[in-house]
């Protein structure tokens, strides 16, 4: 069993590359936006459904027989509760001795604002369809929270950083997928 956790800021890319990655293994993907779309179409607005939701599906994946799982994540470096967040779920899959990896995505913020408009993003994203509270969000979050790691944070086993913002989402699919053996 193997999990894959992709990082980074809001429109850097996750879901996408999580997309190509899971084309090219055995790998299934749950982007952080399937169970908080949810939410919201359900109570209207955010509420903590969707925790518990991700946490059942953590639960019954890492109790599976399937290869492995790509999670994205936008991590706030800056909140000890993202740490414990994370931890809390990563751990729900070390418990079945799965391999873990950690990919994180950068890119500037223009780079983002241009990929937050993206027909792929909007499709797979209701919440993001207004495109001005979308942006809105986009630079709010980078004011508010640190969405990047400092230099020697993550000293995970298994753990890139990749600037992907002149690289495809296939490319960096490619780079992970060889990396980590996948």
């Amino acid at each position: 069993m193997k999990l894959v956790v992709l990082i980074g800021a809001g429109a850097v890319g996750k879901m996408t590359v999580g997309q190509e990655l899971a084309k090219i293994t055995d790998l299934r993907l749950y982007h952080g936006h399937m169970d908080i779309e949810l939410d919201i179409a359900v109570f209207g607005k955010r509420t903590r459904v969707s925790h518990h939701i991700r946490e059942v599906v953590f639960e019954e994946f890492a109790k599976s027989e399937l290869y492995g799982m790509i999670f994205t994540f936008m991590w706030a470096f800056d909140q000890q509760s993202n740490w414990d967040y994370i931890d809390r779920l990563v751990d729900i899959f070390r418990r079945e001795c799965a391999d873990i990896y950690y990919i994180e995505l950068v890119a500037p913020q223009e780079v983002r604002l241009a990929r937050n408009i993206t027909e792929n993003r909007l499709q797979n994203k209701a919440t993001k369809r207004n495109i001005e509270w979308s942006n809105t969000n986009v630079k709010s979050e980078d004011e508010n929270y640190r969405l990047v790691s400092n230099d020697g944070e993550l000293a995970f086993e298994n753990y890139i950083k990749i600037d992907n913002s002149d690289l495809s989402p296939d490319v960096v699919a490619n780079m992970i997928k060889i990396t980590f053996n996948l």
